[in-house]
């Protein structure tokens, strides 16, 4: 045992990568409908492995914990915002009624147990995972009148006593109630309303799993030989393309030979055009009423999807159809219109489908073609694989000072905290992105990483620094503190539940489970959650009810130690 001691001593990071690692392996069994998940179990390897003393550095939970978030806010960014609407009333009552219940429960326990002021701010702090309120109680205990000295400094060390008992199942109990119970018992599958509200948010888009596909894929090519009787016969192909808006005309063989395009050829009767397009658009378009042909195996037909915001101030205003005639005189083959995203969204194209500044227009066809218009639209969208260090670091700087922010509520110091703070800033250079696309960019793999990495070296640490305490202080006052934390965490989240589903009327599994995550600021829960979701759509809920719930539940603290000690 010592020379692990030693190690851990010498590396404590080998402790922590261990607890990651058996974390995910536990979190992997599966008994039944009950999967532990990776987060629950990193916590409990983490309280383990935590017996022989790993001391790491607290600021390096931080600063995991601020990326965890950080990454979560970008990803919902967009999202939340548009989200943001008188349903969020209901949301915040939400937030109110979870923690007024906690607060309540905190001081039945209190009053039945006869628990001082200390050990009931501790408890409150543990059960409802709030650390902020270790200080907040701690600075209202000194303040205390007509009490020694003596008497401060116990319940001083009380408070901290109650939270080191209580934080582990405080911290464990939103995961298994969110990811596990509350579900089993609504007989809800959390991956499955996660990915129906996907689809309501992203206009009937529906999001793939890993491995998935769109089979019906947005581009096809299509092959046609023209009759004697077509219109098209005697027409330059850059006559016809210039036409054509979402579709174009890019091969013709001719003899069975491939025929070499440029602005001055003339179609023939027997000619066969491939012409390239949107699947819904290309069956109006080219002389789809006629005999289509099969394309000659092997044919190799290169283009490329190229992304412009529209920035150019002499198209800002005009349809896509005025754009395409002004910018496309001199290609030789077809240069189409494939997708328009405005606000992260993509829209329905049609000639007349006026462009604003900083959309995104998705143009189609060979790289010399684009080149040749690239300059009179606007600039390229940057790659989807490069991150924005400048504005990532920006905006880690900015939540970080945003976590700085205190104020008073009726007296009371609040902070907001790096959680919050970076957060707040993730929020908004998501939301920045969704409107300026060439700035801010963080791929979705980088922030996947960022998003589950971060979070589990929080939770990790957080098990190694809690275990050691909880453990030598359950020895020495017993199991009646720790089944008051088990009743401080489960009561206060069973009836937030019920009344926010039944009353408030938030019927969407997902957002019901976050606000009950989020009203008590129970980080590890949402990430269980998430974990649980596969994607961003719990994120909205949470961020609401994880602001009101921050500050009410710092407000605890005082209010604890006021009626406790006037009782």
């Amino acid at each position: 045992m010592s020379i692990i001691q030693n190690l851990f001593a010498i590396s404590p990071y080998i402790a922590l990568f261990i607890t990651l690692a058996l974390g995910y392996l536990v979190g992997k069994i599966t008994i039944g409908r009950f999967v532990l998940g990776g987060v629950a179990g990193t916590l409990l390897m983490g309280v383990i492995i935590g017996q022989f003393g790993v001391q790491i550095d607290p600021g390096v939970k931080t600063i995991f914990f601020a990326l965890f978030i950080y990454a979560v806010g970008y990803q919902g960014g967009p999202q939340f915002f548009g989200a943001l609407n008188f349903k969020t009333i209901n949301i915040l009552l939400s937030a109110v009624v979870m923690t007024v219940t906690g607060l309540i429960t905190v001081l039945v326990a209190a009053k039945l147990f006869n628990l001082d002021s200390g050990t009931a701010a501790g408890l409150a702090a543990g059960g409802l995972t709030q650390s902020a309120i270790i200080g907040t109680a701690g600075d209202a205990i000194a303040k205390l009148g007509g009490v020694t000295e003596e008497a401060k400094s116990l319940m001083q060390t009380n408070v901290a006593v109650g939270y080191a008992v209580t934080y582990i199942f405080g911290s464990l109990g939103p995961i298994l109630m969110v990811s596990w119970l509350i579900p089993t018992f609504m007989k809800w599958d959390i991956r499955e309303e996660a990915l129906k509200l996907a689809d309501e948010m992203s206009d009937g888009k529906p999001e793939l799993a890993p491995g998935e596909f769109n089979a019906m894929t947005d581009l096809v090519s299509r092959a046609y030989k023209l009759s004697p009787e077509s219109k098209l016969i005697g027409r330059d192909i850059q006559a016809i393309n210039g036409d054509l808006l979402d579709v174009a005309i890019e091969m013709i063989s001719r003899d069975g030979q491939s025929v070499e395009i440029d602005k001055t050829v003339v179609l023939q009767a027997g000619d066969i055009l491939v012409v390239t397009g949107r699947r819904q658009a290309i069956a109006g378009h080219v002389e789809s009423a006629h005999s289509e042909v099969a394309l000659p195996e092997g044919t190799v037909l290169i283009e490329e999807n190229r992304q412009l915001v529209a920035n150019d101030k002499q198209l800002i205003g005009k349809s896509l159809a005025q754009i395409k005639a002004e910018t496309n005189l001199d290609t030789y083959r077809g240069i189409y219109v494939t997708d328009v995203i405005r606000g992260g969204h993509s829209q329905h194209i049609t000639a007349d489908f006026v462009v604003k500044k900083d959309d995104i227009i998705q143009l189609t066809g060979s790289a010399k073609d684009i080149n040749r218009i690239e300059k009179n639209i606007g600039k390229r969208l940057v790659s989807v694989f490069s991150t924005d260090y400048v504005l990532f670091g920006l905006g880690m700087v900015a939540g970080l000072l945003i976590g700085l922010i205190n104020f008073k509520i009726a007296g009371i110091p609040v902070t907001i905290g790096s959680g919050a703070g970076c957060l707040i800033s993730g929020l908004f250079v998501g939301w920045l992105r969704s409107r300026k696309p060439n700035m801010g960019s963080l791929p979705l793999g980088a922030s996947n990483f960022l998003r589950d990495f971060g979070l589990a070296v929080f939770v990790g640490i957080v098990g190694l620094q809690a275990g050691p305490q909880a453990i030598d202080t359950i020895k020495e006052h017993g199991l009646t503190l720790l089944f008051l934390g088990v009743g401080v965490t489960i009561i206060p989240q069973i009836i937030s539940f019920f009344i926010s589903y039944y009353v408030l009327k938030i019927k969407n599994p997902i957002e019901a489970l976050a606000c009950v995550a989020g009203g008590r600021s129970a980080n590890p829960g949402f990430a269980a959650l998430l974990e649980k979701a596969g994607n961003a759509t719990p994120v909205f809920a949470f961020t609401v009810t994880y602001a009101i719930a921050n500050v009410l539940l710092t407000l605890w603290g005082p209010i604890i130690v006021g009626i406790i000690s006037s009782s």
